[in-house]
């Protein structure tokens, strides 16, 4: 049995594929991992937490992670 690997998603992809691969690896739908990642951004109390510690806010740091991880995650390979 191979290990399992987390990859960005060529069939449940919508802008890179990355919430998609992450529930295809938990085995959950991509649609709970993006609704989840969108209500954390939007979640005032956390933004203003963030944003007093970070010195930017939620928002801005979720989408910088988004772009970091469909820059490291690999696309999945072909089948």
């Amino acid at each position: 049995m191979e290990p399992k690997r987390l990859y960005r998603s060529v069939k449940n992809k919508v802008l890179c594929g990355v919430c998609g691969g992450i529930g295809e690896y938990f085995q959950v739908d991509p649609v709970m991992i993006r609704l989840i990642w969108v209500l954390l951004m939007m979640l005032q109390t956390w933004r203003n937490i963030f944003h007093s510690y970070m010195g930017f806010s939620l928002v801005g740091g979720s989408l910088i992670l988004y772009i970091i991880a469909a820059a490291i995650i690999p696309k999945a390979p072909e089948q």
